[in-house]
């Protein structure tokens, strides 16, 4: 009798994936993240996408003021196999802005995704992988449906809250809450 041989994956590392980025091996044409060990294709971004992100960076920038850093499409470290790219972040205050190290879940004070064609992938996925490293708060920008998907108390499980913010209504990070705006303003 023969012993059938399933290929066995090969997963890269965090660490093997900088090395990619540090050594040119993938450049910032090369539009991946690292999912659970496998190089994901980012999805392409459209003006919408991109208008929706300008409009949240520039109302966190505004009203966060010195209490969070905002970083857009900034990369964040989840264990050993995970470093997506989220559209933005809010951080706590660091005085080096995170330069001696990529963040890590202790250092988000909300994640946000904008999604467009990527929403299945952001609401199942990511969410999963964010919850399971105890992301803190979780957004997802729902640019077909118009609203906000909030996600906070995170389990390995997922996460125990979820809410939608329609357009009428007002949306604010749990740990800012002076940091306050319509949903709406993100698609005017």
């Amino acid at each position: 009798m023969s012993v059938v041989s399933v290929p066995e994956r090969m997963r890269i590392s965090t660490d093997r994936y900088r090395k990619m980025v540090e050594t040119g091996v993938l450049t910032k044409y090369d539009r991946v993240e690292l999912i659970d060990g496998d190089m994901i294709n980012m999805a392409p971004m459209g003006p919408s996408h991109a208008a929706v992100t300008a409009r949240l960076n520039r109302l966190f920038v505004l009203s966060a003021g010195d209490s969070a850093i905002v970083s857009p499409g900034g990369p964040i470290k989840l264990g050993e196999y995970s470093e997506p790219q989220p559209d933005l972040m809010l951080l706590k205050p660091r005085a080096d802005f995170y330069a001696a190290q990529i963040p890590t879940p202790r250092d988000v004070l909300l994640l946000v995704e904008v999604s467009d064609s990527s929403l299945a992938f952001d609401q199942g996925i990511k969410r999963a992988l964010y919850a399971r490293h105890g992301v803190a708060e979780y957004w997802v920008v729902d640019l077909p449906g118009q609203c906000i998907h909030v996600y906070g108390e995170p389990t390995v499980d997922g996460y125990g809250e979820a809410s939608k913010r329609a357009q009428s209504d007002s949306v604010s990070p749990r740990v800012l809450p002076a940091v306050r705006f319509a949903a709406g303003t993100l698609f005017a």
